[in-house]
């Protein structure tokens, strides 16, 4: 058994909350090609595989905040505009691998940090100066950016094939 299955109370409720938005993100990207995952069917530059490199992203970078601060995330270096999409050689089951890779990171943290640990904010147009977050507000930001992308990617997907995968 590991850690995270022991998890009980605040832990468990932010860990269970996390989870269940990946399982939508994934379940929407599910049966797939790779073509279908690198095409942008909308005005929009997204991509299903896009999305899914991206909340792989956010999280890991968000985590590496959550154990170290604004310093440890700035450390790893953010294409942003290619984090939205396929690269070339990149393949959804890659993608999806990696993103497996970073929650599972992230449930065994959630097991063992202090939730009320806090660290200063990078220094950011869309941060509030001097402004700190706690481990539990990365959470909470974490599970809203999960579940913000989940959304995007069922439209996404829709435009793609039809499927409605989250209504």
């Amino acid at each position: 058994m590991t850690s995270t299955e022991q998890l009980t109370g605040e832990r468990a409720d932010l860990l269970q909350s996390l989870r269940r938005h990946r399982a939508f993100l994934l379940h929407t990207v599910d049966g797939l090609t790779d073509e279908q995952a690198a095409a942008c069917p909308t005005v929009s530059a997204l991509s299903l595989g896009g999305l899914v490199k991206h909340v792989a992203g956010v999280e890991h970078r968000w985590m590496l905040f959550a154990v170290g601060g604004a310093e440890a995330m700035e450390r790893e270096p953010v294409d942003w505009v290619g984090q939205f999409r396929m690269a070339p050689g990149e393949t959804l089951a890659g993608l999806v691998e990696r993103f497996q890779e970073v929650a599972d990171q992230t449930d065994e943290l959630v097991a063992t940090l202090d939730l009320d640990a806090a660290h200063p904010l990078p220094q950011a147009p869309w941060f509030e100066a001097g402004a700190r977050w706690t481990v539990r507000r990365v959470l909470l930001h974490v599970i809203a950016e999960t579940s913000q992308h989940a959304g995007h990617a069922d439209i996404l997907r829709e435009s793609i094939d039809g499927a409605r995968t989250m209504g």
